[in-house]
């Protein structure tokens, strides 16, 4: 049967990888983007021409108006979701909590905890047997950061994610009843190019040497664990904290 999944930052790094993943498993797909709708039409066209089904979609995840858009146009075109992955996040320059400003903060809480609840919020109203729903699976994009903490680099994305992983929890209980699952995917060191917007973009290769695996991971790696966790084979699995991070 046919099931249908937004993911949020779907464009580009490790949204991109999932949703080309996720298509290739025979979801019908769609790609959220803020900015570049270029690149989310490139993963749109990708997975088409590999026979899926893909539509590119704009919204900021920080904002209601445009979130609520979004999940009705996904829906009227689609069909109910019966999958969301909650990747769109931001980063920021690497700096210490001494010199981040109040501005920095609230551009980091809005998008990558208020957009997640937000949008599972949303999703929930679709999927939920309480409202009608036939049941499905969110997976929030955590990160290591939650569990190593970022001192001097990234504070407050660690800590954002952190509020992820607190929500991860208690929202898999919340609905575990009406027929959807919520995990967390928290990657470590990934090769994307979140990491040059955030003004290091060698830093990959700079901090390999501290995972075990002596390698950063790839976007594709990452993807393989939220499909799996989107996907039947993950019936039983809800309330994971799942790390794909090499050791580290």
């Amino acid at each position: 049967m046919r099931k249908v999944l937004l993911v949020t930052g779907g464009g580009r790094g490790i949204g991109a990888a999932t949703c080309i993943l996720a298509a290739k498993k025979g979801w019908a797909v769609a790609v959220n983007y803020t900015a570049n709708a270029k690149a989310a039409d490139e993963v749109v066209a990708q997975i088409k021409k590999a026979g899926g089904e893909a539509m590119s979609v704009h919204a900021d995840v920080s904002n209601e108006t445009q979130v609520l858009a979004m999940f009705e146009k996904v829906r009227s075109s689609m069909g109910p979701l019966q999958g969301l992955v909650n990747n769109a996040g931001v980063i920021d320059v690497s700096a210490r909590l001494d010199e981040m400003s109040m501005a920095r903060w609230r551009r980091m809480f809005d998008i990558n905890v208020l957009g997640s609840l937000l949008c599972a919020r949303e999703a929930i109203l679709q999927m939920s047997t309480r409202h009608g729903g036939k049941g499905g699976s969110i997976v929030n994009l955590s990160s290591a950061a939650a569990r190593l903490g970022a001192a001097g680099q990234y504070l407050d994305y660690a800590a954002a994610k952190g509020a992820i992983d607190s929500f991860t929890l208690g929202l898999s209980k919340e609905v575990a009843a009406e027929g959807i699952r919520v995990n967390a995917v928290r990657p470590g060191l990934i090769d994307t190019d979140i990491h040059a917007s955030g003004g290091l973009p060698n830093r990959v290769k700079d901090l390999e040497h501290l995972v075990p695996a002596k390698r950063g991971g790839t976007a594709m790696e990452v993807a393989q664990a939220i499909v799996w966790l989107l996907s039947d084979e993950a019936s039983y699995t809800t309330m994971s904290l799942v790390d794909v991070s090499g050791g580290r």
